[in-house]
């Protein structure tokens, strides 16, 4: 009986099943468990990182604070006023009145801070909103002593009893700063200046590991800065970040015995301002539990299958030829990529009565998931190139609002206050229209209305040495274009027209010839060197967007426009550079010209 071909087939089926789906099993197991720890591993050092960069911008803005009170001349006329004896008690009051003025205007210069007061070693405290009192109870606090005994210049977070006014008694992390002094032990006056600790607290709780983890943010002593118990943590887990305090990584991944005998991971990030740390730990187990459901997931179906399997093995006999035929044209149908006609020639299965109903059936169910598979992947490659736009597009912001920031404060020393409130109206309404992220494609009409705002700014900044103009040709209303394409180059043309002369000549012009939309730049400068030419119009060297994204170069507006546009149209943009005889340089961009109803797309090749 065993000698039988159907017995023969039948136990060979068995085997052949349990060999393939057993091997399959485990190496899917390990591969996923090996790719899976790598993600892992890289997107949580990638999320620390990011928040690592959100606590620099906080504490610079914290250290701004401290810097700009420390350094103004109010504090030091403060000081020297308040430390004589003979100044009458009213003067007192309005000197001390200025200053928590002086305090209030420091503080809602910046978002990130909640409140800033001044504490003397006589009593006096002095906040912001016109808060002076004499009250010696803050000479017995803890920090306060700290501060004039070890210098500890961070408190984590506290409820301030002495300010509540701005933080309504939330808790706050506070930096303390001597005035008038470099030196904290010689110190008459301490400066607190208090963030709410919701600023650090929120975009914390948004990493994790794992369901049951926890990203701790730790002092230079390796205590929680904010609201969190440390003894989370536990005891190997301390021990081994008291390890990693003294050594020279800067981020890792390590791997920990927990007390029950199974292993955890901490995560760890080093931030380098302050010595603060980030540390993240989460059992290894849950992290792998999807993995161990698909791991008995395979079992079941592969149980099931072979059960199949001896199903079909029984009717060995009846109707092979033909439905393997069929199956045969199929496949060749599937090397071509026609799926349609390839699940068309196949037999139904209800007319399939043997064991070959299960290879039709399996390779039915192959060009399904193979169909779907190309689709995510299309979609998965959509959305990769659309956060590789995402981060070309915010590139530009951080740069022009530097520049125009510092030209806001210099009209205003200059006490040439129409300009200023021009300049701020502009932008106002250029950074209304470029905060406005949720769409990469906007119409023709508000990105020039955004060019002549950056336009005006220019003047109001160059006045008569620079001439720069805008024309438009043709019909140009219903037309819409990515964001942020002029503004850069225009940058370009007037900063490096500057460059070697005193004037500046830009020429903007803006046509639409047949089904293409013409931006030409033209400028007066000394021209791109031929090497950078090369590589814009390399469409390799331009897709390159890790160099690009770090970049410092002088052509980063240019190649960050490129890019965008290159990842956008694709084949369909065009960019043509000319350098003048002598000098200046034209720089023509062609893209489609796409009408309001056109369908968006991001790949176009």
């Amino acid at each position: 009986m065993f000698f039988s071909l159907k017995s023969r087939l039948i136990a060979f089926i068995v085997v052949l099943f349990v060999l393939c789906f057993g091997t399959l099993s485990f190496l899917l197991f390990k591969e996923s468990r090996t790719v899976i720890r790598s993600y892992i591993e890289s997107s949580a050092l990638e999320k620390m990182e990011e928040y690592g960069s959100y606590v620099d911008m906080v504490q610079i803005q914290i250290y701004d604070v401290a810097s700009l009170v420390f350094n103004s001349d109010t504090a030091k006329n403060w000081d020297n006023a308040i430390s004589d004896p003979n100044l009458p008690e009213g003067e007192t009051m309005l000197v001390n009145l200025g200053m928590s003025r002086f305090l209030t205007q420091a503080t809602n210069s910046y978002t990130s801070i909640s409140d800033v007061s001044i504490y003397r070693r006589n009593g006096l405290r002095i906040g912001s909103e016109n808060q002076v009192t004499t009250d010696p109870l803050f000479l017995q606090e803890s920090w306060y002593k700290s501060f004039f005994i070890s210098g500890n210049h961070w408190l984590s977070a506290h409820t301030d009893q002495h300010e509540n006014i701005r933080d309504h008694g939330n808790p706050v992390i506070s930096l303390l700063m001597p005035i008038g002094t470099f030196h904290y032990a010689t110190a008459q006056n301490v400066m607190k200046i208090n963030v709410n600790e919701s600023y650090f607290l929120e975009p914390l709780n948004r990493i994790h590991l794992a369901e049951s983890s926890t990203i701790f943010l730790l002092g230079e002593q390796g205590s929680p800065i904010l609201s969190q118990q440390a003894n989370q943590l536990g005891a190997e887990a301390l021990a081994e970040i008291d390890q990693i305090r003294n050594n020279s990584l800067k981020s890792g991944v390590v791997y920990l015995n927990n007390d029950e005998g199974q292993r955890d991971i901490l995560v760890y990030k080093k931030l380098g301002r302050t010595g603060w740390m980030l540390a993240g730990l989460a059992p290894e187990k849950e992290l792998y539990s999807s993995l161990h459901k698909l791991q008995s997931t395979i079992l079941v179906v592969t149980i099931v299958l072979i059960l199949v399997s001896l199903f079909a093995a029984a009717w060995l006999s009846y109707g092979v030829t033909k439905p393997l035929t069929r199956l045969v044209l199929a496949m060749r149908q599937v090397q071509r990529g026609a799926f349609d006609q390839a699940e068309s020639l196949l037999p139904p299965d209800k007319n399939v009565k043997s064991e070959v109903s299960y290879v039709i059936s399996t390779f039915r169910y192959m060009i399904s998931r193979l169909r779907q598979h190309i689709q995510n992947e299309f979609e998965l490659k959509l959305l990769r190139q659309q956060a590789e736009y995402k981060a070309l597009l915010m590139q530009i912001n951080p740069h022009f609002m530097f520049n125009t920031l510092e030209l806001v404060s210099s009209l205003a020393m200059q006490r040439r206050t129409d300009d200023t409130v021009r300049v701020i109206e502009d932008l106002g309404k250029m950074m209304r229209f470029s905060m406005n992220t949720s769409d990469d494609r906007v119409q023709l009409a508000e990105e020039l209305a955004y060019i002549r705002h950056y336009i005006s700014i220019l003047q109001t900044r160059f006045g008569h040495k620079l001439d720069i103009t805008l024309t438009q040709e043709g019909r140009l209303n219903s037309l819409v274009i990515i964001k942020f394409i002029l503004q850069p180059l225009i940058e370009n043309a007037v900063k490096y027209s500057f460059q070697h002369q005193t004037a500046a000549e830009v020429h903007i012009r803006i046509s639409r010839r047949n089904n293409h939309l013409h931006f030409n730049i033209s400028d007066n400068g000394p021209g791109i060197p031929a090497e950078i030419i090369q590589k814009i119009h390399d469409p390799v060297e331009t897709s390159q967007l890790e160099p690009l994204l770090r970049s410092q170069s002088w052509h980063i507006g240019l190649g960050n426009v490129v890019a965008r546009c290159r990842l956008h149209y694709g084949s369909l943009f065009n960019i043509q550079i000319e350098n003048g005889e002598h000098n200046g340089t034209s720089i023509e961009l062609i893209l489609p010209a796409q009408e309001e109803y056109d369908v968006q797309r991001i790949d176009r090749r």
